[in-house]
């Protein structure tokens, strides 16, 4: 069986790259060892997460934020059936979504888990053990990532007690205290859903800060914001063990800097420190595709790696995790493939929190370009300013404008508040015409809105904002 593209993985680079290439005319194979499209993200990823985020959003509204409105229904109680069930269904809405899509565009898919034989050739192992063969001009990687687990400690993951993010979706009762192992996206975002569902929880992180890599500014008052949840934090510490206890689990670490050892017991424990790119059982070594020194393919600046015909892309490549980071690089490649000029604008990717309230941010941080020496200006705006923002009672964060001092060309902007998610889209356009703080400021914004405050930001990063 003979194809321009064969895709392998159907994740969301995966199957973005296939529906493009299938586009674009190219015949195209799409190869996913799972039952259902859509890769982590959509089955134990970013979409089932985002349904309990959701839910929970709302249950904390009505616990804190009706009376205040003036609406009066008495004190919520979550289902935690119901709130699973409505995870499952957005999921299952996803996936069917996913196989329409791929019986639109006339896309072969095959059930299994592929393996490069080398230039052009594809093997398939089904899970009745049985194996197939497909060639094609062109084969894309786009397997995705796998937990990481914590470097030098051994954990024994249960998914019921000692939990990954996967096992963190599925609990089948509150825990009473839950220990995160880890204070990035991932444990922050799963750490605020069972914390808003009556969890005590605690976040132990290796950094001093939690959201290593985002603005340390945003991240300060964001952890002061989640602290008022009752999330705890204990932070410039390294986990040393991670092991079941009686009926729970205990969490030993020490400080980074140097003491004494302690131990934390809870009754469930998410390990949450990043993931690895998934590259066993794929044949990588013995077809000559190179690795580089973190296990992740290592392409050129057109995604090839380092067998002609062989392209990779998403978490298996460097760059961020990020599902939409993967959606731009499979369009990127199957428009290469196709004789196009496709590329990615790594500078202009959004980043985004989907706590309550939302932390997102696109371009550089201050400490990016202090560390580089660019001379900037920094705007800032809150939304206790805001009066959409009052109306809401969603007065919690601001809005940061980062501009070259020089070209007022906008280098970076970072939001912690209400709908942060949504409003960092305009900064992204911005960015990717070279838009200035001037520019955005001089846009007329909706009044009134939550995204009047990044326009003010905008002033004060040019000029002086008119409603502080």
């Amino acid at each position: 069986m003979s194809y321009d593209v064969i895709v392998i993985g159907g994740g969301p680079g995966g199957y973005v790259c296939a529906i493009k290439a299938a586009q674009l005319g190219l015949k195209t194979a799409l190869v996913e060892k799972r039952d259902t499209f859509g890769g982590t993200c959509v089955n134990v990823g970013c979409i089932p997460s985002k349904a309990l985020l959701h839910a929970t959003e709302m249950l904390l509204e009505a616990e804190h934020s009706f009376d205040a409105l003036g609406i009066e229904i008495g004190k919520p109680k979550a289902n935690l059936g119901k709130l699973m069930a409505h995870k499952l269904n957005t999921v299952e809405q996803n996936t069917k979504g996913l196989v329409f899509l791929m019986k639109k565009n006339k896309i072969d898919t095959f059930r299994g888990t592929g393996r490069v034989l080398g230039e052009g050739k594809v093997a398939i192992a089904g899970e009745d053990g049985g194996t197939q063969e497909i060639e094609a001009r062109n084969i894309v990687i786009a397997t995705g990532s796998d937990v990481a687990g914590i470097p030098g400690v051994d954990v024994a993951f249960d998914e019921k007690v000692i939990v990954s993010s996967t096992g963190a979706l599925e609990f089948g009762k509150v825990p009473g205290h839950l220990v995160v192992v880890g204070g990035g996206v991932i444990g922050l975002e799963l750490g605020s859903v069972w914390a808003r569902l009556g969890a005590r929880v605690t976040v132990v992180e290796y950094l001093d800060t939690i959201l290593g890599g985002m603005d340390g500014e945003v991240a300060k008052q964001f952890q002061r914001m989640l602290a008022k949840q009752g999330m705890t934090f204990r932070l410039g510490a390294r986990v040393t063990g991670v092991a079941k206890a009686g009926k729970g689990a205990a969490v030993t670490f020490e400080p980074v800097k140097g003491g004494n050892a302690e131990t934390i017991e809870a009754d469930a424990v998410l390990v949450a420190t990043g993931r690895k790119p998934f590259t066993e059982e794929l044949g990588l070594a013995k077809a000559g595709v190179v690795l580089d020194e973190r296990g992740r393919v290592r392409i050129d600046g057109r995604f090839q790696t380092s067998i002609p015909g062989i392209y990779a892309i998403g978490d298996v490549v460097a760059g961020p995790m990020l599902a939409h980071k993967a959606e731009e690089e499979g369009v990127a490649v199957a428009e290469i493939i196709a004789g196009k000029a496709g590329h990615v604008n790594y500078d202009v990717i959004p980043g985004v929190v989907y706590t309550s309230p939302e932390v997102a941010s696109v371009g550089k941080t201050e400490e990016e370009l202090k560390k580089a020496g660019v001379a900037y200006t920094a705007g800032k705006f809150p939304f206790t300013a805001n009066g959409r923002a009052r109306a809401m009672l969603q007065t919690e964060g601001f809005v940061k404008v980062l501009a070259d001092k020089a070209t007022d060309r906008v280098l970076g902007v970072h939001i912690v508040g209400f709908g942060a998610g949504e409003m960092i889209h305009e900064a992204a356009v911005l960015m990717e015409f070279g838009g200035s703080s001037e520019d955005l400021a001089r846009t007329c914004h909706a009044h009134p809105t939550m995204s009047e405050a990044v326009k003010e930001a905008a002033l004060a990063a040019f000029s002086r904002p008119i409603h502080m």
